[in-house]
């Protein structure tokens, strides 16, 4: 039976066991994972969303557990997801076509009531177009105040917050699940207390003076490439919050400068995690495979959401490069 409450527990299809990354699995039917979602169609308050349909019966490795993540409010704080059974699956990202063309691509949350362990066979597809309409008939994309419903927006439901004790055991489930390498597991401790030791002294390291900021429209388009401008040209973008036209330019984004990446589309508008209004953009890209490393969190985040460009911070390239970007 349905629950109305998206806080609620949907009925789960058999035992949920732990997914660890590299294993391969099989994202249930439309009938199994509909089984499991309240009458707002989320799973303790996380949505199933209509952009994931299209992935029923298919199969796919696992990237990553997420033990912990972050939310998008301010201060940002870390938070655990309710049943602390959620994963990443390699290359899924929410295509925002059901909500309203969003252009974020956030990498797409999935419990594991929503997966089976794959057994190598041949995933059996559905009989008919039936279950799945009947799947995006319980499906939500709007709350009644006329804001956007969809995974990002309902973090804050489907998590709660992490006491300090909590986040120390997360950081040996991290190690133990190989969410990291273990050479980088002290530095995932020992940075965030320097920067943050540096910031309370300093304040924001990486500041500029101009205000207002300055633009620049490149109108770079999906598959171009482009070479991230020097530190010392960015900063002559920023005000003293570190900030071009409100968009923080952060310390982990400061190492990629000078290297070359390709686009992978334009931000021309975004859901806001914390309003779930559509923001509008300008001269702003995504580049491919560069993510957020949350420089200040102890412990590290394992959310992996895409850093967002300003054009006047990128060089166009006029052919594609050598020079590989990172791998995540």
């Amino acid at each position: 039976m349905a629950i109305a409450s998206s806080h609620a527990l949907g009925a789960k299809p058999g035992k949920s066991v732990m997914l660890l990354p590299g294993q391969t699995v099989e994202i249930r039917s439309p009938s199994e994972i509909l089984a499991t979602l309240g009458a707002d169609g989320a799973l303790d308050g996380l949505p199933f969303m209509p952009e994931m349909v299209q992935y029923c019966g298919r199969r796919f490795r696992v990237l990553r557990r997420l033990e912990k993540i972050c939310y998008d409010s301010f201060p940002m704080h870390m938070r655990e997801f309710n049943g602390n059974d959620v994963v990443y699956l390699e290359g899924l990202h929410c295509s925002g076509v059901d909500h309203g063309s969003c252009k974020k691509s956030c990498p797409v949350f999935w419990k594991e009531a929503w997966l089976r362990k794959s057994d190598g066979e041949r995933s059996v597809a559905a009989s008919g177009p039936e279950p799945a309409q009947a799947l995006r008939a319980r499906l939500k994309t709007a709350t009644p105040a006329g804001t956007y419903f969809c995974q990002s927006t309902e973090l804050a439901q489907a998590t709660f917050p992490l006491t300090r004790g909590r986040r120390v055991l997360k950081w040996f489930r991290d190690a133990r699940e190989r969410t990291y390498p273990w050479r980088q597991m002290p530095g995932l401790v020992l940075l965030p207390i320097v920067r943050k030791l540096r910031r309370k002294l300093v304040g924001e390291t990486l500041r500029g003076n101009r205000a207002p900021t300055p633009t620049e429209t490149l109108n770079l388009q999906p598959g171009e490439w482009v070479e991230v401008k020097p530190l010392k040209a960015i900063l002559q973008t920023l005000d003293a919050n570190g900030k071009n036209r409100g968009l923080h330019f952060s310390e982990d984004m400061a190492a990629f400068c000078g290297r070359a990446f390709r686009v992978r589309d334009r931000l021309d508008r975004m859901i806001s995690e914390v309003t779930g209004q559509m923001q509008e953009m300008k001269n702003t890209v995504i580049l491919e495979d560069v993510r957020c490393a949350c420089p200040y969190t102890l412990g590290g985040c394992p959310r992996g959401s895409f850093q967002y460009w300003r054009e006047i911070w990128l060089r166009r390239l006029p052919q594609t490069p050598n020079q590989p970007g990172p791998t995540q």
